[in-house]
């Protein structure tokens, strides 16, 4: 009786994370035709993500940025705070520099368009996971006419983002989605005199004096989708 003494490499465990069923199942589906792939969980929410993320330690997470509850680039932050060598794919229907610059500012190791091909997103994992970047052909070609002495841009609004504390960050979200301090409290666990002290506090770093701008401000660092708190801008 022969022995097979064949040895296979371990699969690529993906976390994905979005707040649409229908993306989660479309990536799911995409990576299960692949052999070398293993769908470990998927998460609604940032805050079910970075749970999960620790619970089932995925070597590559795929994240939405725009979530309710936490944003994908705090999840982010998160994420690679409890567990650095964690790698994350961010994904997301716009392309702008800020949303870019925003990502790479957290950690994440590369940018996906959803728009991007059923390969792309294949070779995207496999990249990341070897410890490289990747980003969707289209923003690849744009970052790479920048000046290569200087590297890519940084924006403004990822430049004050970064000085935010992960609290901060968080209620900063809450705010631009509509939310009162008590329910922020709620939200967070946290009194509302603490809810107070982060709002005044995020307000002056980013320069920001009254809801609209804060939620502005979200949406154009893609913390929210613009639909979300349309009523007061």
């Amino acid at each position: 009786m022969k022995t097979d003494n064949r040895t296979f490499a371990p699969r690529i465990t993906v976390l994905i994370a979005d707040d649409h069923a229908i993306v989660r199942e479309g990536f799911r589906r995409i990576l299960e035709l692949e052999g070398d792939f293993q769908v470990v969980g998927e998460a609604q929410d940032g805050r079910q993500a970075v749970e999960l993320a620790a619970s089932l330690q995925p070597s590559v997470v795929l994240m939405d940025i725009a979530m309710p509850l936490l944003n994908g680039l705090e999840a982010t932050r998160q994420i690679l705070r409890a567990s650095p060598s964690r790698r994350v794919l961010i994904l997301s229907a716009h392309s702008d520099d800020a949303y870019v610059e925003n990502a790479t500012e957290s950690g994440a190791a590369g940018f996906l368009l959803k728009q991007t091909s059923a390969s792309d997103v294949c070779r995207a994992i496999r990249e990341v996971d070897q410890g490289r970047t990747f980003f969707s052909p289209s923003i690849s070609r744009r970052r790479q006419k920048l000046d290569p002495q200087t590297g890519p841009r940084t924006g403004g609004s990822a430049r004050k983002a970064a000085h935010l504390t992960s609290r901060e960050m968080e209620t900063l979200q809450l705010i631009a989605e509509g939310k009162a301090n008590k329910e922020i409290a709620s939200d967070l666990g946290i009194g509302i005199k603490t809810v107070e002290k982060h709002r005044e506090h995020l307000m002056r770093k980013l320069d920001l004096h009254d809801t609209a701008g804060v939620t502005r401000y979200a949406i154009s660092a893609g913390i929210i989708e613009s639909s979300v708190q349309i009523t007061i801008i």
